[in-house]
């Protein structure tokens, strides 16, 4: 078992009998596993990040209408099938990287509102892209949870077919 795949087993373990699971009892019942995509080694990158100076706050709408407060870090740039792509990446409240987007696997592959990354800066300046962690925020699993919807800057056109699939409950 590879790490990608202990770590997609682990995830399912939680989500099946951790207290602080985003499905609710009834769920866990009758949940088995997550869906996702093969592993794609060729979405998994480093990648330099251009910075915003100064980083700007951003204010993003979440799936209750609430509204989160990120700082805009900086944007970063790759390719996928040959197309360039450019997604805008953010700072949480806990100082951690934040790449929330959509692709055009939503809504009938992936979730409709979107996935999320969380990158690791590996260097100053350069980030650790996995899209095979890319993953549902807790409010794809019901409507207990208010999530942050990804910016139109963050949606693509393309597909990325890594990370976590739709959830079906």
């Amino acid at each position: 078992m590879n790490a990608l795949e202990r770590f997609r087993q682990e995830k399912d373990q939680f989500f099946k009998h951790d207290q602080n699971s985003p499905l609710a009892v009834e769920q866990k019942l009758v949940f088995n596993n997550l869906n996702y995509f093969p592993e794609n080694p060729d979405l998994r990158m480093e990648i330099a990040m251009e910075m915003i100076e100064p980083p700007a706050s951003v204010n993003m709408i979440t799936s209750t209408g609430d509204r989160r407060n990120y700082l805009h870090k900086g944007q970063i740039r790759f390719q996928v099938q040959g197309q360039e792509v450019i997604l805008q990446v953010y700072v949480d409240g806990f100082g951690g990287y934040f790449l929330p987007f959509v692709d055009a696997t939503a809504p009938q592959e992936t979730y409709g509102a979107g996935r999320y990354l969380e990158p690791e800066e590996i260097r100053p300046g350069v980030l650790h892209v996995d899209f095979n962690l890319a993953y549902n925020p807790f409010c794809a699993y019901n409507n207990r949870w208010s999530c942050p919807i990804p910016p139109y800057e963050n949606r693509l056109k393309l597909r990325i077919e890594a990370g976590e699939k739709k959830f079906h409950f």
